[in-house]
């Protein structure tokens, strides 16, 4: 499918991999997440999707790890620069010319590869938003504008960060500080609300006789034509 009008083509499902590396949970082993990532290429996933404020930096790498040979040639790779976590964990938005040239050699060295399929700012172009059966605000307007526009647009975690696949055991093993902790979707009533969700979307996928994982990728697939579901 073809992402934006600049004639980039990647596979419906693209995988995000900033999980692998930062914010949910510690890292996950390298080898194990290089498996994943081969997995993924195997199965006919052809958009990887990373950037230097993952770990930080320590996504790119691995993404680099993992492209060696032949592979490279399998994926379109995407990086994103504009998010700085200074020293003292304060969050700055940056794009001035001087920065984004040096963000994107360092990128380049990171991921040991000669060129970035789609190199974009954090997360404003190509579009970043998050889309998926309990995040469908932006189908009243942004959507449409896109469509347009000619707009390419990663849509995030169509799975509802896990939530709509894995239900409430998602979150029994968390540690306090784990980022999952502070998200509004998984707080108080907003949870025991979601909780219900999950149910229904699980009654619906017995009926399709699958899982719902494999139900909600299909709903998320049919939703966002000529858009890249990001995994």
């Amino acid at each position: 499918m073809k992402m934006g009008s600049q004639g980039l083509e990647v596979s419906a499902q693209g995988l995000g991999c900033m999980g692998m590396s930062a914010f949910y949970g510690p890292p996950k082993p390298d080898d194990e997440m290089i498996k994943l990532i081969h997995h993924s290429i195997n199965s006919g996933v052809t958009f990887l999707d990373t950037s230097d404020i993952y770990g930080p930096y320590t996504n790119e790498i691995l993404i680099g790890k993992a492209l060696k040979g032949e592979t490279r040639e399998r994926v379109e790779l995407a990086t994103k620069f504009g998010i700085n976590a200074s020293a003292d964990g304060k969050i700055e938005i940056i794009g001035d010319p001087s920065y984004v040239r040096a963000s994107c050699e360092a990128s380049l060295k990171r991921l040991d590869v000669n060129c970035i399929d789609l190199y974009y700012q954090h997360r404003v172009d190509t579009l970043q938003l998050e889309w998926s059966l309990w995040s469908r605000d932006v189908e009243e307007e942004i959507i449409p504008i896109c469509r347009e526009l000619g707009i390419g647009i990663v849509a995030y975690s169509p799975l509802g960060k896990g939530f709509l696949s894995s239900g409430p055991k998602l979150l029994e093993d968390l540690s306090n500080e784990d980022f999952w902790k502070h998200i509004p979707r998984f707080q108080a009533e907003n949870l025991e609300h979601n909780k219900i969700l999950y149910e229904r979307i699980c009654q619906m996928a017995t009926k399709k006789r699958c899982k719902s994982r494999h139900w909600m990728y299909a709903i998320s697939t049919s939703l966002s034509l000529g858009i890249s579901p990001r995994k």
